[in-house]
């Protein structure tokens, strides 16, 4: 007799919240989408949640109360949204910056680094103009000093994946089987 699991292997990763994390352009929010779909799962987009819950854009906020406004209003959209039901989470660039909100991230979810080349990032934000850490600045240079700012913050994530400039399926196929490898790693520790 089959169970659930056997049935469908990608049911044990459905039991835990999926929370993308990276810098911008990385595909959090287009990959999370698709995860979401491929596992049958809700997906939710930080930044969407943060700009309803505000009823302003995030450049409006960073314009009119700063950056240090807009994490916490991200930080309690983000408790909120883990108290819900298991779904997938993309999160603004910066979010698992904040000590706290990263705690929160890594105590209730599991936590998935996308990492992709710099050069690759900045092609992507640089078709958009509606960033406000590059507004008026190289996004190489920009991507590059938030690099080194962020990453030891995103490697404290519970899974690593590089992507690269492929089709979000092969970056949603990279996410499943790093799922399913931490998955099977937890499973057979004493």
């Amino acid at each position: 007799m089959m169970t659930d699991d056997t049935a469908n292997p990608n049911e044990p990763l459905r039991h835990r919240t999926i929370v993308l994390v990276g810098l911008m352009g990385v595909g959090k929010s287009s990959v999370g989408r698709r995860l979401a779909q491929a596992l049958d799962m809700p997906f939710r987009d930080a930044d969407n949640e943060v700009e309803s819950a505000a009823g302003r854009s995030i450049a409006e906020i960073f314009a009119e109360l700063g950056e240090a406004a807009f994490r916490d209003g991200e930080r309690r959209v983000i408790a909120r949204l883990l108290e819900e039901p298991p779904h997938v989470l993309a999160t603004g660039g910066g979010a698992f910056i904040n000590d706290e909100t990263r705690s929160l991230i890594n105590q209730n979810a599991i936590s998935v680094w996308l990492k992709a080349d710099i050069e690759l990032l900045a092609r992507r934000v640089g078709r958009k103009d509606t960033r406000p850490l590059l507004k008026n600045r190289d996004p190489v240079e920009v991507l590059t000093e938030l690099a080194e700012v962020r990453y030891p913050a995103y490697a404290q994530a519970h899974v690593h994946v590089q992507t690269g400039d492929t089709p979000h399926a092969v970056a949603v196929d990279a996410v499943i089987a790093a799922l399913r490898n931490r998955l099977d790693q937890e499973s057979f520790q004493p």
